[in-house]
């Protein structure tokens, strides 16, 4: 397996789109149809940012981003709102989960805004997604947080784990 992580472009966004929905779905994600479509209208019209992984021409993980401060009472002080980025969505291929691709995605993407300037990266996680803890963990990603979040968490504890770094 040779894993190559590169930007996702306009072009990539059906087969995101797809990615999401097909790997997506488990009782901890939270994956409402419009709000996806209105993350890859986003991603089209340059308002937001991926970083894909391939293996072959095989899309087998994307994390989404976009420049947004969701829980500026989290944020450390020193750092403004403008300097924030939220993690949207990740999300691996089921056949190549638990192999770090998750956590080499959300590195690259760390790495590439903190390039651009950004200084905080957030991100949120049913309180019980063992996976996408240990991915964000990987990742240099601290839990800052746990709140009830009953409409987007119906499962388990009901519960939003929400998680930050600085760049």
């Amino acid at each position: 397996m040779s894993i190559v992580l590169r930007d996702a472009t306009a072009f990539d966004a059906d087969s995101v789109q797809a990615l999401l929905f097909d790997h997506g779905p488990n009782s901890w994600n939270w994956l409402p149809p419009e709000g996806v479509a209105r993350t890859i209208q986003q991603l089209v019209a340059g308002q937001a940012g991926a970083v894909l992984a391939e293996d072959g021409s095989v899309l087998v993980g994307a994390v989404l981003y976009r420049r947004a401060d969701p829980y500026p009472s989290l944020r450390p002080d020193d750092i403004g709102p403008l300097q924030c980025s939220y993690i949207v969505e990740a999300v691996v291929h089921r056949d190549y989960a638990g192999q770090g691709i998750g956590a080499r995605l959300l590195n690259s993407v760390c790495q590439k805004l903190a390039a651009q300037g950004q200084a905080w990266v957030i991100a949120d996680r049913h309180e019980e997604n063992g996976p996408s803890a240990g991915m964000m963990r990987k990742a240099g990603l601290q839990q800052l947080g746990v709140y009830d979040d009953p409409a987007r968490r119906p499962s388990g504890s009901g519960r939003t784990a929400v998680c930050g770094r600085r760049l």
